[in-house]
């Protein structure tokens, strides 16, 4: 009996000792077979990311090229002598069309041409297509001065049918750019801070702020063109400025214009100038949730209630005809 419980013991003993030893082999061995999910997570994130910025960056590159070539081409032949034979530019162009167009996006000399070419030949395909279409094709019962005078009248909306879609154009630039301009301010300071100089800090951003505004990084790349060739940065500044057209954008080129004159850190100014406009911006949003409800009340009143009313009554009427 002794030595079957001795030996009891003694297998006791190995079945402990096997299992203390494949627990400390286990919890040697197993954090080298163990994943890090984390670390995978954020390696696949990076890989992500680096997709992403190599694709807009290529897609900013095309822009950019497609820019050069828009700011190079020449008006056609025929387009530039037929406003040059009118004098189209002395009596239809003025300053305020030129920085219309750049404010659009539309720069230099082929643009204008063909800006005061729509000027002429709208009106006139108007004025006959509306002409023909009352007196052949639907034949109105009208006299031809009547006829003559609402023409005329549809001739004078294709008239200034380019400077509408010239002023939409410009809006919608200035809402992209409006839009992305906090983030750009971000961006710029996180750049000035770390000991870019302006000119870096422009390229930068524009490369990063082209998946969110392609219209901002435009600009910010023609005006880092402009203040490596300018003689004098103040032009490039008021350059950006003319071009957006957005109070925001006027006053950090106040900012940088002033702090290069006297010296003052460029640093603290955007600081206080990126607080501004994100308080604009997120004050914009606010103004824009409050004149919601006002703007709601028209499309209930004509399309809400009336459904409303039909579905509340409607089962009331029908009982009431078939009662009586």
């Amino acid at each position: 009996m002794g030595l079957e419980a001795l030996g009891n013991s003694n297998m006791f003993v190995v079945i402990l000792t096997l299992l203390a030893v494949s627990g400390t082999v286990y919890a040697l061995l197993m954090p080298l077979f163990d994943r890090d999910e984390l670390k995978s997570r954020m390696k696949s994130v990076a890989l992500e990311r680096e997709e992403i910025r190599s694709r807009e960056r290529a897609r900013l590159a095309m822009q950019k090229e497609n820019a050069r070539v828009v700011l190079r081409s020449n008006p056609k032949e025929s387009i530039r002598d037929f406003v040059d034979k009118y004098d189209l530019k002395r009596r239809l162009s003025s300053d305020g069309v030129a920085s219309k167009l750049k404010m659009a996006g539309y720069r230099g000399a082929s643009p204008l041409y063909t800006y005061l070419l729509f000027q002429v030949i709208l009106p006139i395909g108007f004025f006959a297509v509306s002409f023909f279409y009352m007196v052949v094709i639907i034949k109105v019962d009208m006299p031809v001065l009547s006829v003559f005078l609402i023409s005329l009248l549809i001739a004078a909306i294709g008239f200034y049918a380019p400077s509408i879609f010239i002023q939409n154009q410009i809006a919608k630039r200035q809402e992209s750019i409006r839009l992305a301009w906090p983030d750009a301010m971000d961006l710029m300071l996180i750049c000035v801070e770390s000991g870019m100089s302006i000119e870096a800090a422009f390229k930068k951003v524009s490369e990063e702020v082209g998946a969110q505004s392609a219209p901002l990084a435009e600009e910010l790349i023609l005006a880092n063109a402009e203040l490596s060739f300018l003689d004098e940065r103040r032009v490039a500044y008021q350059n950006l400025a003319e071009r957006t057209g957005l109070d925001g954008v006027k006053n950090v080129i106040v900012a940088l214009t002033q702090a290069e004159k006297y010296g003052t850190p460029i640093g603290s100014a955007l600081r206080v100038l990126s607080d501004e406009n994100r308080k604009e911006r997120m004050q914009e949003a606010e103004r824009k949730a409050a004149a919601l409800p006002p703007k709601l009340t028209v499309p209930m009143m004509l399309f809400f209630l009336p459904v409303l009313f039909i579905v509340i009554i409607g089962p009331a009427a029908i009982q009431v005809m078939r009662t009586f």
